[in-house]
C-alpha cells in the first residue's frame, strides 16, 4: 500500500501572540512545529504500513524552511517526501491550498490512501482533507479514530461521532482525516534521525506542478483573512431567563445587535 500523509508546519501555538498594531500573528522568534493533528496522521500511516506493508510519502506546502518538517517526518520512518514551495503559493486559502496539494499528489504518482490530520491548529477549518479528496475525485471519510479491516480494494474505518462512532467502508484509493484517538505518536527512531540529517527534500513550484499563478496563493483564493484579533474581556454580562426556544432567539438578537454596534463604531 502506498500512503501519502499531508502535513503542515505551523507556529507553536503555546507561544503565539498577536501584534496589536498589524493584528497579525507574531512569527518572529516563535518555533515552527509539525501540526499536532498531522502527527496522528503520520502515526496512522506507520501502523498501517506495519500491518500491510508498503511505503509512506509525506507532502507539505510552505516556505523553504518547511523542509525541516519533512525531514522530521523522515525521522519517524517515512520513506520519501515532497515540499511544495513557491512565492506564488503565499496567502492561499483552503481552496487554493487544495489545488496545490492535489497537483502535488499527482506529481508523486498518486496513492492508495491519503491521510490528513483532522485540522490545522493555526487555521482550524478542517477543510483541507475533504477539499483535497474533492479535487482528486476520491471518496473520503473524516474524523477516523481507527480501522477494522484493510484490504486491497477497501478500508473499513470507525468514524468518530458525537454520540459514538460509525463503521464505514471506504473504497480505495481514498482519503481519510484522523483524530487523536487513532493512536499516540511514537518518538522518532535513531536510525530515522540519522537518515533525516542526510535527506535532501525535493521541492516543486507552481510551474513544475503545471499550475498557473492565477490558480494558487492569494490570486487563486476565494477568501481572505482581513483581520485577526484577540477578544477583549469586558466583564459585562447579561442574564437571559426564558424557555429554550425563546432564549435562543434572544441570544441571536443580542449577538447580531452587538456585532452591528462593533461595525458601526
Amino acid at each position: 500500500m502506498k500512503i501519502i500523509v499531508c502535513l503542515k508546519q505551523v507556529p507553536d501555538t503555546a507561544h503565539v501572540k498577536l501584534d496589536p498594531v498589524t493584528h497579525t500573528l507574531k512569527r518572529e522568534g516563535v518555533a515552527a512545529i509539525i501540526n499536532p493533528f498531522d502527527l496522528f496522521a503520520l502515526e496512522a500511516a506507520l501502523r498501517l504500513r506495519e500491518q500491510v506493508g508498503g511505503a509512506i510519502h509525506v507532502l507539505s506546502m510552505g516556505p523553504p524552511q518547511a523542509a525541516e518538517a519533512i525531514k522530521e517526518a523522515i525521522g519517524y520512518g517515512v520513506d520519501e517526501g515532497l515540499l511544495l514551495s513557491d512565492r506564488a503559493f503565499a496567502g492561499a486559502d483552503t481552496w487554493a491550498t487544495t489545488a496545490a496539494l492535489a497537483a502535488g499528489v499527482r506529481q508523486m504518482g498518486g496513492a492508495d490512501l491519503i491521510i490528513c490530520g483532522k485540522q490545522a491548529v493555526d487555521g482550524d477549518t478542517a477543510q483541507v482533507g475533504p477539499g483535497l479528496a474533492m479535487r482528486l475525485g476520491l471518496p473520503q471519510v473524516a474524523f477516523v479514530k481507527g480501522w477494522r479491516e484493510v484490504a486491497a480494494g477497501h478500508l473499513v474505518v470507525e468514524r468518530q461521532m458525537d454520540d459514538g462512532f460509525d463503521v464505514v467502508r471506504l473504497p480505495l484509493p481514498g482519503l481519510i482525516t484522523v483524530v487523536r484517538e487513532v493512536g499516540e505518536p511514537r518518538p522518532p527512531s535513531l536510525k530515522g534521525k540519522m537518515r533525516a540529517k542526510k535527506y535532501q527534500v525535493p521541492m516543486a513550484g507552481a510551474a513544475v506542478l503545471g499550475l498557473s499563478e492565477a490558480q494558487v496563493g492569494l490570486a487563486g483564493s476565494f477568501t481572505q483573512v482581513v483581520e485577526v484579533f484577540a477578544p477583549q474581556a469586558s466583564g459585562q454580562r447579561q442574564m437571559i431567563e426564558a424557555p429554550a426556544q425563546e432564549a435562543g432567539r434572544l441570544v441571536i438578537d443580542y449577538l447580531v445587535r452587538d456585532q452591528a454596534i462593533r461595525v458601526g463604531s
